[in-house]
């Protein structure tokens, strides 16, 4: 059964950096698109990033452009998610996601504080 692991989460000061990475198993993750989104308290979920299955396109939320990386090591089935110039707003549980399979992972923290 396809299964999708978060890590990297954490507490960072403002300006600060996180990579979170998304290992998926028991699918063909080569084949399909993946995204990164985020829920902060009292707050829907978001889109923060896409990427195409073969890594060679990306979107990303007009929050985070030019401080966010979304890419992908299709050869170890991951996906990250590299967070620079991070700011208190970008507080929240960040979550991959599997478009093919409509697929959750169970989220990590990101808490952004001084």
């Amino acid at each position: 059964q396809a299964k999708l692991v978060e890590s990297g989460g954490g507490l960072v000061q403002p300006g600060g950096s996180l990579r979170l990475s998304c290992a998926a198993a028991g699918s063909t993750f080569s084949m399909t698109a993946m995204s990164w989104y985020r829920q902060a308290p009292g707050q829907q979920r978001e889109l923060v990033a896409s990427i195409s299955a073969s890594g060679s396109s990306t979107n990303d939320a007009d929050s985070v452009k030019g401080r966010f990386t979304i890419f992908r090591d299709n050869a170890m089935s991951t996906v990250y998610l590299q967070m620079n110039s991070l700011k208190p707003e970008d507080t929240a549980v960040y979550y991959c996601y599997m478009i093919s399979l409509n697929l959750w992972g169970q989220g990590t923290q990101v808490t952004v504080s001084s």
